[in-house]
């Protein structure tokens, strides 16, 4: 038995709802929930995913309300404008999101969302970092992501999936994955609009649940068509991701409301538009914007942000155009300690190779911390690839 369909933004206010009432009684709760960083694919993820199991989970007496926790608090969701303006698309408002904000303090969250009443599904991570994981770490019953494999995840994950594969996308993973339930369900509806057909209440049913479908299939592949640059950069695209794009398409193309007026490159131009556009954000919110934090043998790691957070180590990340309008990327380093900075100069010396790193001027040593800024050669080598080489490092 299965939540009853709706439209996305339904389905999130219905979520909401349900995760306040499941913290004032102390019920069951099942979240799903992405990376700190908090991007496009891990909103969509995360979102698509709860919404796509809670429709379609069928192997229960019960429903399963699966809800979508986005790993920011609220305050956040405006330095993500390609957020903003894909929302419209989906017909979801700003507040029906759910975010840290919707869960009790921090310093009483244990008491009140205790944790042998929760299970957590990961989405575009496989290891659930910060205060949360501390808490919560051991209540993880599935995941689907497309980094690393860090085991923390069990073997065994029953109902839920444990899918980490390589792909431009994890959003894509998770399409690829419902899609036969999904199918199934859209079958289910147009066979019951037909037993119960009244008039013209068949195409009016198969016009509601094909705009839903529709309005879904968009806020997916928004974050497809981001994280491959349309399907183009050829070092990230994979099959998955080509398999997902397909899918949706067909899905929006069966909506008669917006098969005739949807087109991909103005959809993704739109998106990726608003993405590019950092002007009416600050240093310091850009640097929120994309932050994620670990911690290895004792030592906190930030990417993209550290202020205020009591860290040994942070680095910052940069891909940008040349003036000549060539890709580049550089990496800065910075450690506060004597541990930092030993896995700094760790992390230099494995990532000259790796990452073809070549030191630029800004370099700067003395007894209280340890700076380098490097260009990045290797161009291929995103985030997914230098993360993993920082905190080898840090472990030493």
């Amino acid at each position: 038995m299965a939540i009853p369909r709706n439209s996305l933004g339904a389905f999130l206010r219905q979520a909401k709802a349900t995760l306040e009432t499941a913290i004032d009684k102390k019920q069951k709760v099942t979240l799903v929930i992405g990376n700190e960083s908090a991007d496009l694919d891990s909103i969509t993820s995360s979102i698509v995913y709860a919404y796509l199991k809670s429709i379609t989970h069928s192997t229960q007496t019960s429903p399963t309300l699966h809800i979508p926790l986005l790993n920011i608090p609220a305050a956040d969701i405006s330095l993500r404008p390609e957020l903003l303006a894909l929302l419209p698309h989906a017909n979801i408002q700003e507040d029906h999101l759910i975010t840290l904000d919707d869960l009790p303090d921090l310093p009483s969250i244990s008491q009140s969302l205790v944790p042998e009443t929760t299970r957590w599904v990961l989405v575009d991570h496989n290891a659930l970092q910060g205060k949360l994981g501390k808490i919560y770490g051991t209540r993880v019953v599935g995941v689907i992501d497309h980094h690393t494999d860090e085991n923390k995840v069990p073997a065994d994950t029953g109902e839920e999936p444990r899918v980490i594969e390589t792909s431009g996308s994890c959003t894509s993973l998770i399409i690829n994955h419902c899609r036969n339930a999904w199918d199934t369900l859209a079958s289910n509806t147009s066979t019951a609009a037909a037993a119960n057909a009244q008039g013209d209440s068949v195409q009016d049913d198969f016009a509601q649940t094909s705009l839903w479908d529709a309005q879904v299939a968009q806020f997916a592949l928004a974050s497809i068509l981001i994280d491959t640059t349309n399907l183009q950069d050829k070092h990230k695209t994979t099959d998955h991701d080509d398999s997902a794009v397909s899918y949706l398409l067909a899905k929006i193309n069966q909506c008669p409301k917006l098969s005739t007026q949807f087109s991909r490159d103005e959809f993704f131009n739109k998106i990726n538009e608003a993405k590019r556009d950092l002007s009416p954000l600050t240093f310091g919110e850009i640097l929120r914007k994309d932050y994620k934090q670990w911690t290895e043998n004792g030592l906190d790691l930030a990417k993209s942000f550290a202020a205020s957070r009591d860290l040994c180590i942070f680095s910052i990340m940069t891909a940008y155009e040349t003036e000549n309008g060539d890709f580049a990327r550089q990496v800065a380093v910075l450690a506060v300690d004597d541990r930092g900075f030993a896995a700094c100069k760790k992390f230099a010396e494995e990532g000259k190779e790796k990452l073809q790193l070549e030191e630029e001027d800004d370099a700067e040593e003395s007894a209280e911390h340890w700076f380098r800024v490097w260009k990045q050669r290797n161009l291929a080598a995103s985030r997914k690839q230098v993360a993993p080489l920082l905190r080898e490092a840090m472990a030493g």
